[in-house]
């Protein structure tokens, strides 16, 4: 795919995640795109609204994506997330059989596939991801910074 497909799916990606912040969760957005460009499917942050640790964009959107496929293996798609997988994803992302992972910026804390550890396409592991990153960045980290800078106090 073309740097111009990533961002078109990746604009997807990142109206999910306002769907997150509008639901007062932490917006992230993620969407699976088969091998031919067809929108398997699509998925926001929601793991307060589910009361469930695991409901991270990427997750959900595999789940539907398998679903949709009626296999848990999705070799030969991409996953498109707004924010870096954290390790859990990742884990999910490789036995998924994801071929590509596009993320747009990176997550210092808690990256999983760049940032703390590079599980996505390490050759420890029997399927190795391969990582696009940056992706409408600023836009997916501006968009994170106001959501939390309007969770801290004025002033702090």
């Amino acid at each position: 795919m073309t740097l111009s497909d990533h961002e078109k799916y990746m604009h997807l990606a990142l109206e999910q995640a306002r769907l997150a912040e509008a639901a007062g969760e932490v917006p992230v957005g993620a969407v699976v795109v088969d091998e031919h460009g067809e929108l398997l499917a699509a998925a926001h942050n929601s793991p307060v609204a589910r009361h469930d640790p695991t409901a991270h964009a990427e997750i959900l959107a595999l789940r539907a994506a398998g679903l949709r496929r009626a296999n848990y293996r999705l070799s030969g798609a991409t996953l498109y997330c707004t924010l870096e997988p954290c390790i859990m994803c990742a884990g999910a992302i490789v036995h998924a059989r994801i071929r590509t992972l596009v993320f747009g910026s990176r997550d210092l804390r808690f990256g999983g596939v760049r940032s703390k550890f590079a599980l996505a396409d390490s050759d420890l592991l029997n399927h190795q991801v391969t990582v696009v990153e940056g992706v409408l960045g600023d836009v997916c980290a501006a968009m994170l910074q106001r959501f939390f800078a309007g969770k801290r106090p004025a002033g702090s």
